[in-house]
């Protein structure tokens, strides 16, 4: 289904059913919460992410090359400071593509088609690798910062994909393919096949996770 929708370019992958928080600055994306609070419903204050593949965030540079999936996301909280900034926390919703992007309004919109998630399920011996590489790869990582998830892993094959794709502290092209996979099983296999690699990085330089090496600084916007 086609759609229009105000549009929000982050320096980080946005995935489905997990929260962001966002610092909101730059004058175009001010007057896009302004847009979206002027929305009665609060479960329709809908826009669209997707991520920067190279270049900055903020100015005319940050629509040069912008990844084609993105995420529909909802404002779920936000906070207002009297330097007209916002403090806010959105929500993935689905998956989108970007067809086309109109940056000559207010602020950028635009005009994407959805991308469903297959409801395809997994193997449970898909699940249980996943879910014993990340117990290893957070059992490393604490030992070098603080633990990137708390509580238990999600049971369900398609949240626990989006929950591993979002907390395993990867490079933004890794996060991108797999927000990008085909369905469940294949970003499972994905996110498994990533982790692996990282542990056995981490390794050969035991002072630092690999990806520290060549990640560059996140900004929200």
């Amino acid at each position: 289904m086609a759609d229009t929708l105000p549009m929000f370019p982050l320096g980080s992958v946005m995935f489905p059913g997990l929260s962001v928080p966002l610092k909101i600055f730059e004058d175009r994306y001010r007057a896009m919460v302004h847009h979206l609070l002027r929305t009665d419903d609060p479960e329709q204050r809908m826009f669209g992410t997707v991520a920067i593949r190279e270049g900055y965030e903020v100015g005319d540079h940050g629509a040069q090359s912008l990844y084609r999936v993105g995420c529909r996301a909802v404002l779920t909280e936000i906070e207002s400071h009297a330097d007209g900034t916002f403090d806010a926390v959105a929500v993935g919703l689905e998956r989108i593509v970007l067809d086309r992007l109109d940056t000559t309004g207010e602020f950028p919109m635009g005009h994407v088609s959805d991308l469903p998630d297959p409801q395809s399920g997994a193997p449970e011996e898909l699940l249980d690798r996943a879910r014993g590489t990340f117990t290893a790869y957070r059992l490393a990582l604490s030992e070098l910062r603080a633990d990137p998830y708390s509580g238990s892993l999600p049971r369900d094959a398609t949240y626990l994909s989006w929950t591993l794709a979002a907390v395993a502290p990867l490079p933004l092209p890794e996060r991108q393919s797999l927000l990008e996979a085909d369905d469940a099983a294949e970003r499972l296999t994905l996110v498994t096949d990533l982790l692996r690699s990282e542990l056995r990085a981490m390794n050969v330089i035991p002072s630092l996770p690999a990806t520290d090496v060549a990640r560059t600084r996140w900004s929200p916007n």
